[in-house]
Order: structure tokens, then C-alpha cells, then sequence
């Protein structure tokens, strides 16, 4: 066996993939999961469906009422309130995939971010900046979704989520999408070959071919 490929590890790994609204997480998230063999957690959410949106494919689309009940139940890996819409992440879909051995993305905001963090210590965090806020502002205007107050208050709050970066492992700067890109998969290669995660079977595979 390739030492190379000996070194993966059997189960997947958790990447928490989050920053301000408008850096282009969900575009990146896509192209990464194209590319390499890794799934997107699919999350729930209060907040309706915008244009071209489907339910069980950026979202799980459910009622105030629903959302609630998976909270009662324990049902989130992470869960958080955001200009008055509530998203949360399936614990029991996350869980299952990594323990097959896929590795599972989050694209989930910072608060969710935090949350996972602190309940699953072996997430990995990676945050996403924009090339200048100038240009973050031209982004969110370009969707054409906000009114102008509602662009304020993302660019408000994104200079808050900014100033909780050293939180995070990595730090990625969206400015061309294709180094982006390349810049995450880079990161999800590296956690795989980390000592920590592989010492117990290096030290046996050595000792069993002395």
C-alpha cells in the first residue's frame, strides 16, 4: 500500500466554511465539492426560498414550528437566528457521513460557526474574506435581493464577524474564484496528513515490517 494513501484517514473530517454574507462561500463550497470527494451539509432554515432556490437542495425549507421541534429534540449540530430567520444543521446527517468516511462541508454564518466549534472541537474552521469591503458592497447590490437599510446592516454586521477571525484555523480571500477554490482544497489535503491524525497506525505499520 501507498504510504500516501495509507495516510487518509477512515473517517471524514468536519469543514466549517463561513464569513461574511456576499464572499461567496456557497459558489466556492460547490466548486470544491466538484472537485474532490467531500459532500455539503444541506442545512434548515425558517427564511423562504429566493428565486431558483429548490427545498432539499440549498435548504431544507421548514416552519417556525418545525424548526422548533428539532431544537427540542436535540436535532442540531448548530443552529442560529439571523436577521430574523432561524438555520440550523442536522446533527444526526453530519455524523453519519463522517463516520462512512466522507468529509462533510459546512456553509453555515459565523455565529453557526462558533457554535460548532464549540460542541465539535475537530471542526476545522475556514474563513472567508472579501477582496475590500467596497467590493463586498458591490456583491450583495449586484443580487438585487436587499433594500438599502438591509445592505447596511450586512456590511455592519460583517465587520463584527470579521473581528472574530482569530477564531478560525485558515483564512481564505475570495478574489479570483479558481485560487479560491484551490486555496480550500489545499487546506482539506493538509488536515488529512496531519501527525495527529495518523500517528497510532504510522507506529504500527513501521513496527509490523521490522
Amino acid at each position: 500500500m501507498r504510504l500516501s494513501k495509507f495516510l487518509e484517514c477512515d473517517r471524514g473530517k468536519l469543514f466549517v466554511i463561513s464569513g461574511p454574507s456576499g464572499t461567496g462561500k456557497g459558489t466556492i463550497c460547490r466548486e470544491v465539492v466538484d472537485r474532490i470527494n467531500a459532500e455539503i451539509s444541506i442545512s434548515m432554515t425558517t427564511r423562504p426560498p429566493r428565486p431558483g432556490e429548490a427545498d432539499g437542495r440549498e435548504y431544507y425549507f421548514v416552519s417556525k414550528e418545525v424548526f422548533l421541534d428539532n431544537i427540542d429534540n436535540n436535532g442540531f449540530l448548530e443552529h442560529a437566528e439571523v436577521f430574523g430567520n432561524r438555520y440550523g444543521t442536522p446533527k444526526d446527517m453530519v455524523i453519519k457521513k463522517l463516520e462512512e468516511g466522507m468529509d462533510v462541508i459546512l456553509e453555515i454564518d459565523v455565529q453557526g460557526a462558533l457554535q460548532v466549534k464549540d460542541s465539535y472541537d475537530e471542526a476545522i474552521l475556514v474563513f472567508i474574506l472579501p477582496p475590500s469591503l467596497r467590493e463586498l458592497e458591490r456583491r450583495i447590490v449586484s443580487r438585487g435581493t436587499e433594500s438599502k437599510k438591509d445592505i447596511q446592516k450586512r456590511l455592519s454586521r460583517a465587520m463584527d464577524e470579521i473581528g472574530l477571525i482569530d477564531r478560525y484555523e485558515y483564512t481564505v480571500i475570495n478574489d479570483e474564484l479558481n485560487i479560491a477554490v484551490n486555496n480550500i482544497i489545499s487546506i482539506i489535503q493538509a488536515e488529512h496528513f496531519k501527525i495527529n491524525n495518523n500517528k497510532e497506525r504510522i507506529i504500527k505499520k513501521f513496527k509490523e515490517e521490522q
